[in-house]
């Protein structure tokens, strides 16, 4: 018989500072028997706040558990800091959440790091309950603050204050229902919910409880554990071993702790769960004490000892590699110590990379310098104490600089050739660019019959073991794809690392040919203050090169919102509290990177030479009479061994890769054919391959006619082949460049007013006259227009093409929304035509502003299409004007037939 899984659920309690996270984790402990006494967080006793340094500043600095009974449910909870400098130690735990609870401070509502946390929990798929705390502060407005929750998480966040376990209000489960098309068709049918479907729709993402309570009086919180009890879902594992480890830390005998969820199977004591490193103890933690278990089965939380190869993030048997975190800082600081030398402080930081990976703490060989990556000022003074108390140095911190990253504008191939003497390994890869956001991929497409899977492997685990930095400032490379499209191995001369060094200069080759992107970090940021400053502060902004919508105003308070680069804004927090006096607030949350604003002063001031960098040689080694030698990479391509594979038909396009290397600032013109001739002999480039690159999934062909063009791309499919065959032609004379304008369809229906009242009786009405409109547009500019509809709801649904007189008009495919379908074309069309996106969706406007768009708002197209069709019609009356003044003058007879 097989053994019966007891019931585990691991959940996380999630909040922005000063929300009353700790407090309500304190509220659920002495609900449920786990502690006899309320602590208080300002007393100093909070059960999960054990560590001195937060029990001195009144805040959560590591994550905590703690474990209880809810019934029959055995519950680990994990408390985790809502501080935005200890961001990254919050983000290690969601990875191993079955539920989360948000809570949200009723009297300030919904603020900025409320809202990364939501977006995180989004990314990581956790189920969220929503509790409302500080209920019992004077001002305090429920419908008010249940209007700011629907506003900032949709209508998915339902009222389920007066839910009981049997019973429910009619209007309640209409709201629920209203969730989901299905369950909304049985509960018409039946005229009842059943609790599993409610259960399932929480742990669908499509339902999110909303709870009000005060959890330093203890009312609601009762309440909030009976709903946690009834529409939870216990998890189900496998029989096989599975395991994600999340967080690495020191006990107070300076053992190693290996925090792990077990997600399949079971260990035990002794279990050998890496070659040569066995469990020596199991423990299970709540606050400061422990019990010490012999075994931990599937869905339990528990910590292990005896272990020193696990890091944070690793997985652990069947358990899949889980994401990359996306908080990360976006400051360096030099660090030194008048204790003792550089090298021995070092050595001595290199113990703590384990616990807290978010430093990034790394020797810079060329400036002989420690540097640690950190989130803020707070930060910097729990490291310090962390230091002194643990390794017994005094640190110092010199000034912070941004980290900075490098990504590229256009695909190309880099080559990377190693054969000194008895050596050999060729390496080509295909370098794409990404959107923003998403970080470094890697893949394979090329044949085994030329490259044994083994080797092919061999340059994946290359590509991915390495920080890539790229040509302009020597920072690291993202958003960036990079595939192994060809290689070449000896049967008796290669060895492993020879394709290490092959791949690396493979890398490096292709990046010092492409055009590169400096791009620097930005916040979101919301501005509050009153009306009588809101011009000093849009000045500011604007001389901050910050993007932001036009103040709202409620009362005597304005609020601006938008995005504004890091370097210009980590300190403007301190001049808003001086100019207003106090009564200002700036919320500020990292909002991920985009474009340098002063990429040229950045790149002049760094004063990197790529091709002095040693430890990232761009080069390759060729071997010729017995003896190695060096081929600069700009010939390598004269040099290599390996045809390449992405070449296209016909005669083979020269390049000139030289120009303004000296700067970095390499430009489309840098690629042109310019005829001239290297040392060494002819150099010939590979050809434009723009049209192997627009593809984003699928293997590579060998010949541009094979190209299999989603549907997605097909608008502009014919034209691209038309322009192809006139550059074979030698057209003397380029065309101009071609204009695209996106339209995001429904939000300017929604925004533009003669439509958005159509729109409320016939919403097909209002979508052709919109497309009579641009239609007109298009014919007088000349423009080629797409507008583009949702249909992400619509099951099963494909992407649906259609011509409507002279434009395009797209309705997305399932679960794909304009949004998405808009950011994929203009990235795509970018690269070879301009760009204008109309919509006044602030996400969309973000992200094709970063990939290199002209932006209009649902008024500006107005304002465009009324400037184009007065014009057309002035020119047209002034026509008839002259050609009736002419007529008389030269008085031309009439036809009187």
């Amino acid at each position: 018989m097989e053994k019966q899984q007891k019931k585990h659920l691991v959940i996380g309690i999630l909040a922005h500072v000063d929300a009353g996270k700790t407090t309500l984790s304190e509220s659920i402990l002495f609900e449920t028997g786990k502690i006899r006494n309320l602590g208080r967080v300002d007393n100093g006793n909070a059960y999960l706040d054990t560590d001195h340094m937060e029990k001195e500043r009144g805040i959560t600095i590591f994550s905590k558990m703690a474990t209880f009974d809810l019934r029959d449910i055995t519950v680990s909870l994990l408390d985790t800091p809502g501080h935005v400098d200890f961001s990254a130690e919050m983000e290690k735990t969601l990875s191993v959440l079955d539920y989360a609870i948000l809570v949200v401070n009723g009297a300030d509502g919904v603020q900025g790091h409320t809202e990364t946390l939501w977006k995180l929990l989004q990314r990581y798929g956790v189920p969220v309950f929503i509790f409302v705390n500080k209920m019992d502060q004077p001002g305090t407005d429920k419908d008010r603050l249940f209007e700011d929750l629907k506003k900032h998480f949709g209508a998915a966040a339902v009222d389920f204050t007066e839910a009981g376990k049997y019973s429910m209000s009619e209007e309640l489960k209409e709201n629920i229902a209203m969730c989901d098309d299905r369950i909304m068709e049985k509960y018409l049918e039946k005229g009842e919910l059943d609790p599993k479907d409610v259960r399932n729709l929480i742990w669908d993402r499509k339902l999110f409880p909303v709870y009000f309570g005060s959890a330093l009086k203890n009312f609601g919180v009762k309440e909030f554990l009976e709903g946690i009890h009834t529409f939870t879902e216990i998890p189900m594992y496998p029989s096989v071993l599975g395991g994600k480890v999340f967080k690495i830390a020191k006990d107070d005998s300076d053992r190693r702790l290996t925090y792990i969820k077990i997600t399949g199977g079971e260990i035990k004591v002794r279990d050998e769960l890496l070659p040569g490193e066995k469990v020596s103890e199991i423990r299970i933690y709540s606050g400061e004490k422990y019990v010490n278990a012999d075994t931990a089965e599937a869905g339990m939380v528990c910590t292990l000892l005896g272990i020193s190869g696990l890091k944070t993030g690793d997985s652990v048997g069947c358990e899949p590699k889980g994401k990359d975190p996306s908080l990360k800082p976006v400051l360096d600081y030099k660090v030194e110590s008048p204790d003792v030398d550089d090298l021995e402080l070092y050595r001595k930081l290199d113990t703590l990379a384990d616990e807290f990976p978010e430093l990034h703490i790394s020797w810079d060989k060329n400036l002989k310098e420690i540097h640690v990556h950190l989130m803020g000022e707070v930060q910097i003074e729990i490291i310090k104490r962390v230091v002194k108390e643990r390794l017994g140095v005094e640190l110092q911190f010199g000034e912070s600089r941004i980290l900075y990253l490098e990504t590229i504008d256009d695909a190309v191939e880099g080559v990377g050739h190693f054969e000194p003497l008895r050596h050999y390994a060729e390496a080509h890869i295909l370098i794409e660019p990404l959107p923003r956001g998403s970080g470094l991929r890697f893949r394979s497409d090329c044949k085994t019959d030329d490259l044994a899977i083994n080797w092919q492997r061999l340059v994946l685990t290359h590509l991915r073991e390495k920080e890539h930095v790229g040509v302009l400032t020597g920072s690291p490379v993202t958003d960036i794809r990079f595939t192994l499209v060809a290689g070449k191995a000896h049967l008796k001369h290669t060895e492993g690392g020879d394709f290490r060094e092959a791949t690396y200069r493979a890398v490096r080759q292709g990046l010092m040919k492409a055009v590169n992107v400096l791009l620097e970090p930005y916040y979101a940021f919301t501005l509050e203050l009153p009306q009588e400053y809101v011009g000093r502060a849009m000045t500011d902004l604007s001389n901050m090169n910050g993007h932001f919508d036009p103040p709202e105003i409620n009362g005597e308070t304005s609020t601006i919102t938008g995005t504004a680069p890091v370097s210009a804004m980590r300190d403007y927090h301190k001049e808003v509290m001086v100019y207003t006096k106090g009564r200002g607030h700036l919320f500020l949350r990292f909002s991920g990177y985009d474009r340098c604003h002063n990429a040229e002063e950045v790149i002049e001031k760094r004063g990197y030479n790529p091709e002095e960098d040693i430890l990232n040689p761009s080069s390759s080694v060729f071997c010729a009479h017995g003896s190695g030698f060096i081929v600069p990479f700009d010939q390598v391509e004269s040099y290599m061994h390996v045809e390449s594979p992405l070449k296209l038909e016909g005669e083979v396009e020269k390049r000139d890769f030289e120009a303004d290397v000296a700067k970095l600032q390499r430009s489309a013109e840098a690629k042109a054919d310019s005829g001239k001739y290297k040392t060494g002999g002819h150099y010939i480039g590979d050809q434009e391959l723009e049209d192997i690159f627009i593809r984003t999934f699928g293997p590579i062909k060998n010949r541009a006619k094979e190209v299999n063009i989603s549907s997605a791309r097909t608008i502009r499919a014919k034209e691209k082949e038309e322009n192809k065959a006139a550059n074979r032609r030698d057209q003397k004379t380029p065309e101009k460049k071609k204009e695209y304008l996106l339209v995001d369809g429904y939000n300017i229906i929604f925004a533009w007013d003669e439509l958005n009242e159509l729109a409320k009786s016939n919403l097909d009405a209002a979508r052709g006259k919109l497309q009579d409109i641009l239609s007109n547009y298009a014919g007088y500019t000349g423009k080629e227009v797409i507008v583009v509809f949702d249909a992400y709801r619509v099951q099963g649904h494909q992407v649906e093409q259609t011509r409507y007189h002279n434009i395009y008009v797209v309705f997305t495919r399932e679960a794909m929304t304009a949004d998405e379908y808009i950011e994929e074309e203009t990235h795509e069309l970018k690269k070879q035509y301009s760009v204008t996106v109309a919509t006044s969706d602030k996400v969309v406007q973000v992200i094709t502003w970063g990939a290199g768009a002209v932006l209009l708002s649902a008024r500006n197209l107005r304002d465009e299409v009324d400037r184009v069709v007065n014009t057309v019609r002035k020119e047209h009356l002034n026509e008839s004007s002259m050609e009736s003044r002419i007529g008389t003058r030269l008085q031309i007879p009439q036809n009187d037939d």
